[in-house]
C-alpha cells in the first residue's frame, strides 16, 4: 500500500503546475518513504527522510516559489534525447540488479560477513546500544567526515553564489515590507511561538539521545534549522536577523567541520589511527562515547548552520527582487508625474 501510495504522489507531482501543490505533494511523499523505512525497520533512515524530505526541503522550496512564481511555464519542452538517456540509464541499473542477491536472503554477503560482525563486536567495542550511530560515528567514522565537508562545502558554495551585499537603507526598506506582511498571520505567529521551543527541545533530545535510540547530529541540525527557518518564515527577516546573526552562523559552520576533525587530529597525535576515539580516554569504550558525542555536535552544529544559511541567502536573493520591483514602480511614477 505504501508503494501504491508512493507511485500515485509521484504521478500527480509530474503532472500538476502548480507549484506550491508539488511541493506539498512532496513533502508528502517524503513522509511516505519515512514510513516505508519504518516497515522495513530502517527507523534511523526514516527519521532523516522525515526531517530533510519532508521537513526542511518543504521550506526551502516554499522559500524559491517566492522567487519564481506560483505556476509553471505552460509552454514546455519535449527533450526526447534526455528522456531517451533516462530510459537507457535505467534499464541497465535494473539490468545489474539481476545479478544481487534474493531480496531479504540469509544467505547474502551482508548477513554473512558484514552484519553479524558490527551486531555481535560492536557493544564490546564501542558500547552503544544503536549499532547504526556506531556503524555511522565510529566504524564508519571517515566516511561521514567526508559527508559533513560536502554539507559545508555546499553551504559555502551557495553562499558565494547567491551572497548579495545591500545598503543599510535597503535594507530598512525591504524589512519594513516583510514585517507589514507578516503581522497579518497572526494565528499562525501565536501557534508557532508556543511550538518553537518544544521543537528546539526535541532537536536537543535528538542529539543526545543518538547512542541510544534513532537521531544523532544529521536529524537534530535539520530539526533545528527546521525551527529558526520557520520562525524566520512567520515572524520577518527583520525580526530573524536580529535574533541570528549572519557572521556567528557562518563561523558555526566552519566551526562543526573543526570540532569534528579535531578529534581525528587528536588521535593522530596519541599515536593511533585517526578518528580512533578510543584514545580520549584511560578507558576505550569510554573514550568511544566521548568521541562519538563531540564529532556529532560538529555534524549537528555544521548542518543547522548551512541550513539555515541557504535559507537567508535564499530570502536575500527574494528580498533583492521585490525591492527591484518597488523601485522600478516608484521610477515608473515618478516618471509620470513628471510627464
Amino acid at each position: 500500500m505504501l508503494l501504491a501510495f508512493l507511485v500515485a504522489v509521484a504521478l500527480a507531482i509530474v503532472s500538476m503546475k502548480d507549484l506550491f501543490s508539488v511541493i506539498m505533494l512532496s513533502g508528502i511523499y517524503g513522509l511516505l518513504s519515512a514510513s516505508f523505512f519504518v516497515a522495513m525497520d530502517a527507523v534511523d533512515v526514516a527519521f532523516t527522510e522525515a526531517a530533510v524530505g519532508a521537513g526542511i526541503s518543504t521550506l526551502l522550496m516554499l522559500v524559491a516559489i517566492t522567487m519564481t512564481g506560483r505556476s509553471e511555464d505552460p509552454d514546455r519542452h519535449k527533450p526526447f534525447l534526455a528522456l531517451a538517456v533516462v530510459v537507457v540509464t535505467g534499464g541497465l541499473l535494473i539490468y545489474g540488479t539481476f545479478d544481487m542477491p534474493a531480496f531479504g536472503s540469509a544467505q547474502a554477503p551482508i548477513h554473512q560477513q558484514v552484519v553479524p560482525r558490527y551486531i555481535q563486536h560492536s557493544m564490546e567495542e564501542i558500547g552503544v546500544p544503536n549499532i547504526v550511530t556506531s556503524v555511522l560515528a565510529s566504524y564508519r567514522g571517515f566516511d561521514t567526515f567526508g559527508e559533513v565537508v560536502v554539507i559545508f562545502t555546499a553551504g559555502m558554495g551557495v553562499l558565494a553564489l547567491l551572497s548579495v551585499a545591500r545598503r543599510p537603507e535597503d535594507i530598512a526598506e525591504i524589512d519594513s515590507l516583510n514585517d507589514s506582511m507578516h503581522e497579518q498571520h497572526l494565528i499562525l505567529r501565536i501557534v508557532s511561538k508556543m511550538l518553537l521551543p518544544f521543537i528546539l527541545l526535541f532537536a536537543l533530545y535528538v542529539q543526545f539521545h543518538g547512542d541510544y535510540g534513532p537521531g544523532g547530529g544529521f536529524q537534530a541540525g535539520v530539526i533545528f534549522a527546521a525551527a529558526i527557518i520557520l520562525y524566520a518564515m512567520l515572524f520577518g527577516m527583520s525580526t530573524a536577523r536580529r535574533v541570528i546573526n549572519q557572521s556567528f552562523i557562518q563561523l558555526l559552520a566552519a566551526a562543526g567541520v573543526l570540532l569534528y576533525g579535531s578529534v581525528g587530529i587528536v588521535s593522530l597525535l596519541e599515536g593511533k589511527n585517526f578518528l580512533d576515539y578510543g584514545v580520549l580516554s584511560d578507558d576505550p569504550v569510554a573514550g568511544q562515547h566521548l568521541g562519538i558525542l563531540l564529532i556529532e555536535l560538529g555534524v549537528g552544529i555544521t548542518v543547522a548552520s548551512v541550513m539555515v544559511i541557504i535559507f537567508f541567502n535564499f530570502a536575500g536573493r527574494r528580498e533583492n527582487a521585490h525591492s527591484g520591483e518597488e523601485n522600478e514602480m516608484q521610477n515608473n511614477n515618478r516618471g509620470n508625474n513628471k510627464t
